[in-house]
């Protein structure tokens, strides 16, 4: 049962195996010769690309999208759009503006491309069968980025009261989106993607954005849906924050131990998940995307953890590198858990330390 095991591991249950949730976005676009421009544009693109990688990844979970400018373009921010990467905001509409003068609203279903995004998942929902679809949403904190710019990192400590306003309205707009991924699209699970959090201090994190992503976790929690943050960077100072925040679980990168998110997240009874190097192991093949991923599985084990890259797959990522993740996935399930079930935790963070110590050298 994958979608039983991707929402037991996301709340922190052993499960049978490892789930394993490929974090596909545009790279769905590249699996069936479109451009990501074109592809994030058209309903039937979208689920042709979603349903072909849940496919050829012999995925347990797969991510409707992952583009984080969608709640923002629906508040009518600019993008540039791009033939091989997601599009990216060119102008920030309060950089010189403050939210009331700018008379900016939370969207609804019916704005920018939510529409697009409901029909695909609804299209999706039909064929996937027993796998879990990822609903993913941009988190308040990068929200504010996108309206308000780089200006916002100094806003938090000079201006806090005004960051405070933009980083709360921007959590209003996460709950609106986590509702549309819950219940009009029906997501299995929604990830509040937050990457731009983690270059925050953990107590502006614990005092601004923590209580804005309340509004989301409540929407999916209504739902009946369960939910993960998804952290970028060098989280680790801030992982004990992340993990009181009240989803279900969370998900880190390659910046983060594994071995540490794995014992933050069973103190707090939650789930965890990544987190595969995304550019040097699938994207460039220098290390070892099988071994990356045997490591990775060690670490988590089979208690609340889900398999998936530290962030989004790009869109020209090698195929053949996926498919050493899932040979691993294969070999793991077939050698190590029934041989080493409980027993292999000083094995894994050895592992996990000469490989950590290897790459801080340059000896991949």
């Amino acid at each position: 049962m994958p979608k039983r095991d991707v929402i037991d591991a996301i709340r922190g249950l052993p499960t049978k195996k490892v789930p394993w949730v490929p974090y596909v976005g545009v790279h769905g676009a590249c699996l069936i010769g479109q451009r990501a421009d074109t592809y994030l544009r058209d309903p039937d693109l979208i689920a042709s690309g979603v349903l072909r990688a849940a496919q050829r990844y012999r995925a347990d979970g797969i991510t409707l999208l992952f583009d984080l400018t969608v709640e923002a373009a629906s508040m009518g921010c600019v993008l540039r759009w791009w033939p091989d990467n997601p599009p990216s905001i060119i102008a920030h509409p309060l950089e010189k503006e403050s939210l009331k003068r700018s008379g900016i609203g939370v969207p609804g279903p019916r704005d920018g491309r939510w529409p697009v995004i409901i029909e695909a998942g609804r299209l999706v929902r039909k064929k996937l069968g027993d796998v879990a679809l990822y609903g993913v949403q941009c988190g308040p904190f990068t929200l504010a980025c996108h309206l308000r710019g780089a200006s916002i990192y100094t806003d938090v400590y000079k201006r806090e009261r005004f960051a405070r306003e933009i980083i709360s309205f921007c959590g209003r707009v996460a709950g609106e989106a986590a509702r549309i991924y819950a219940r009009e699209v029906d997501c299995d699970a929604v990830a509040i993607a937050d990457p731009m959090a983690s270059q925050i201090k953990p107590e502006i994190f614990r005092e601004l954005v923590s209580p804005a992503v309340q509004p989301a976790i409540e929407a999916i929690r209504k739902a009946g849906k369960v939910s993960t943050f998804v952290v970028g960077g060098d989280a680790t100072k801030m992982l004990e924050e992340v993990a009181r925040l009240g989803t279900d679980g969370f998900a880190v990168d390659e910046q983060v131990p594994l071995t540490y998110a794995r014992d933050v997240a069973r103190k707090h009874g939650v789930g965890f998940g990544g987190n595969l190097n995304v550019t040097r192991a699938l994207l460039l093949g220098i290390m070892s995307p099988r071994e990356d991923a045997i490591v990775s599985m060690a670490a988590g084990g089979c208690t609340g953890f889900v398999l998936s890259p530290g962030y989004e797959i790009p869109f020209n990522v090698p195929e053949e590198h996926v498919d050493r993740v899932i040979e691993a996935i294969q070999w793991y399930e077939t050698h190590y858990v029934k041989r080493h079930s409980g027993q292999y935790r000083e094995d894994v963070e050895r592992l996990w330390y000469q490989q950590r110590d290897m790459d801080r050298h340059g000896h991949l």
